[in-house]
Parts: structure tokens; sequence; C-alpha cells
């Protein structure tokens, strides 16, 4: 069984998988990997320097965020190469961000999705990069809608400052073993 957590930007995804790695869950973090193989490959950069223009941070960020074609032509080039990478890891549990924006989600068995209240991810996401509410609201704008998320996945995890986590992921624990 191969399993996906997502959530969008400042739900907290990151700290659910740490959650879940300290019940002994090994997790492929699908950003970290898109990282590593841009930087290994010479082809992924190559490509994306011709479509963007250049490859750092905020050169990229700014061509994201102009148009979801922009978005589709970055996952066209990248996407590929982490979801090889991944099946071929031995990993079961993965993290992604992006599953059904990248139509990943054929890749596994089951889909865990973290939530939470956009007012919690702007604070969250304004406090972790520090930028603007502004910059915040256009990041979580710029993903697939959160409620959409939720409905697709098989398991929801509310991660609002006041469910108990340890609860919701016990019960997940029991529902998936």
């Amino acid at each position: 069984m191969r399993y996906c957590l997502t959530g969008g930007i400042g739900a907290g995804k990151s700290y659910v998988c740490s959650l879940l790695r300290e019940k002994g869950i090994e997790i492929y973090d699908t950003d970290n990997a898109a990282k590593r193989l841009i930087a290994q490959s010479p082809e992924i950069r190559r490509q994306l320097k011709e479509l963007i223009g250049g490859l750092d941070k905020q050169t990229i960020a700014a061509f994201l965020l102009k148009s979801e074609e922009n978005k589709l032509a970055i996952n066209s080039i990248v996407h590929p190469a982490v979801i090889k990478d991944f099946l071929d890891s031995g990993y079961e549990w993965m993290e992604c961000a992006i599953i059904y924006e990248a139509h990943l989600e054929q890749y596994v068995d089951k889909v865990i999705a973290v939530t939470a209240p956009r007012e919690v991810r702007i604070e969250r996401i304004m406090f972790r990069d520090g930028i603007s509410r502004k910059e915040a609201e256009q990041w979580i704008d710029a993903q697939y809608p959160q409620e959409k998320v939720a409905e697709r996945a098989d398991f929801v995890i509310i991660n609002d400052g006041n469910k108990d986590l340890q609860k919701q992921i016990e019960e997940l624990w029991q529902r998936l073993f």
C-alpha cells in the first residue's frame, strides 16, 4: 500500500508528518526530492532555465504565481522525475501538497488531507516565510482549493490548533492498519 499526506500551504502537513515519523513511518518528501533532483539533473535545470529564465527562488516563485499555465509547465518538467524517484525509493508514504493538481493520486492507494482554517494558514505562512498577508493569500489562492482536497481525500486531519492531532492520528492509524 502507498499513502499520500497532502494539504495546502500552511495547513501543517510537515508537522503531521513529524508526528507520523514518531510512530516509525518513513515519509518521502516530494518538495525536498524535487530540489534534489533539480540540483542533480542538468537536463531538468536546462529545461527550467529555458522556461523561466532563471533558477533563483524569487524568479521561480514569480513565474509560478503568474498563471496556471506557468505552474503546469514547471510541473510537467519536474513531476515525472519526482514520481519515478518515489516509486523507485521503496517508501510507502509521501508528503505532497499538490497530489491532485499534479495528477499523482493514481500512484497511491490512500490520500490523507491535512486542513486548517484559512486565517490560521495565513498566519502560519506569514510567520514561517516572513511575507506579507497579501503574499500569503496569493500562495493559498494559487493552490487547489482546500475544500476540494478534503472532499477527494480518504481521511482528513484538522490541524486548527484546537482539535487533538494525536487523537486524529490514532483514528487514522486504526482505519489504515
